[in-house]
């Protein structure tokens, strides 16, 4: 955040938004807007065109209304970190249909002696 002109998060829980605010706070970043509610509502107030764009949905993937806009922000970068496979595969389908190409994939496991993993993805604009 300190090299960017602008953050701007949106995060269902009030909570999460509460400590995002107290933790920029605390490390001198005013230039992040943190937004507690739906994604797939909230978006449609974001009106500035962000360079980059950090998805991190739940286990059901991105809301289609929110993709729709991901894909109409026309970002230069995405990174897309995601905790289920298959609807990472499915967003992906619509996001590389959509002009992006997978630049770089991580898979992380975050919770060892469990079959569940982290992926982190790095896709580019073509």
């Amino acid at each position: 955040a300190p090299k960017a002109k602008k953050v701007v998060g949106i995060e269902l829980i009030e909570e999460a938004v509460e400590a995002a605010k107290e933790n920029a706070k605390i490390n001198g970043l005013n230039n992040c807007e943190f937004i507690a509610g739906d994604v797939a509502v909230t978006i449609k107030n974001v009106t500035e065109k962000p360079d980059i764009i950090i998805l991190d949905p739940p286990r059901p993937g991105v809301h289609p209304v929110a993709l729709d806009y991901v894909i109409k922000f026309d970002a230069k970068e995405i990174i897309y970190v995601s905790c289920n496979p298959k609807t990472l595969a499915v967003d992906l389908e619509v996001l590389t249909a959509n002009g992006y190409k997978v630049e770089k994939v991580k898979v992380m496991d975050m919770f060892p002696h469990t079959p569940h993993v982290e992926t982190v993805v790095k896709l580019l604009k073509k």
